[in-house]
């Protein structure tokens, strides 16, 4: 005989955050695909600059947010089995793998806070590494045109134009005179600094918000499937 009454009420409930469950994780799965194919963070950090690759650190917290998404995903389809067929063996196995995830989400909202701008920091020094040497060195060099094909890419990619006003004014005052090729096409002067933490800061936060919505399901799951599962043990059996 099945569970009745609050019980019973506890197993559908389940089955519905289960499935919403599920759908979160989906829906995590395809953001944390699309920050990862992204075409303007992409062509960022894709950059190859003297044998030294632009800093990924941005794509750590993303290859977590993929596996957590994943794991979601057959997690909330063991949730859902579970709870319809009242197995104590399958909720159990839920619970466990909740707290796993659980765990690995905080783990992972605690090291994303301690490195919140880490990523637009290693970007920026990187992006002035170049930019100095594609200002300083002579204007014939073939390191400095190497230097400037990269700058381009950032700044079309950015829609921006030097480390801040000042350097962006007197870049476009080079690109006028003919010195240099280096401002996007637009014409921008907008701070590439802050165009850099504009745009990682922003993608931060969406993980940021994902996890903690993550988080506030599974708190709600893990006493739904220990309340469901200690119903289906206590029930009346004929």
């Amino acid at each position: 005989m099945g569970v009745e009454g609050c019980t019973k009420f506890i197993k559908y409930l389940l089955f519905v955050c289960n499935f919403i469950f599920w759908l979160a994780g989906g829906a995590i799965l395809g953001v944390a695909l699309w920050l990862r194919h992204d075409p303007q963070t992409s062509s960022l950090l894709g950059i190859e600059y003297e044998g030294t690759q632009a800093p990924n650190t941005f794509y750590i917290s993303v290859h977590i947010l993929i596996a957590i998404g994943a794991v979601m995903m057959v997690v909330g389809f063991l949730g859902c089995y579970g709870a319809i067929q009242e197995s104590q063996c399958l909720l159990g196995t839920f619970f466990a793998c909740l707290v796993i995830l659980f765990a690995c989400g905080v783990g992972a909202g605690i090291w994303g806070f301690m490195h919140k701008d880490t990523v637009s920091k290693e970007v920026i020094n990187f992006y002035d590494s170049v930019y100095d040497k594609a200002m300083t060195q002579g204007l014939t060099d073939q390191e400095t045109k190497k230097a400037a094909s990269v700058l381009k890419l950032f700044h079309e990619s950015l829609n921006c134009c030097g480390k801040g006003k000042g350097t962006g004014f007197l870049t476009r005052l080079t690109d006028t005179m003919g010195l240099t090729d280096i401002c996007p096409s637009s014409g921008s002067t907008f701070s590439c600094h802050d165009k850099i933490q504009d745009l990682f800061s922003d993608k931060i936060y969406l993980i940021g918000i994902a996890a903690l919505v993550v988080a506030v399901i599974m708190i709600f799951e893990m006493i739904f499937s220990m309340v469901l599962c200690c119903g289906i043990r206590n029930s009346p059996v004929y």
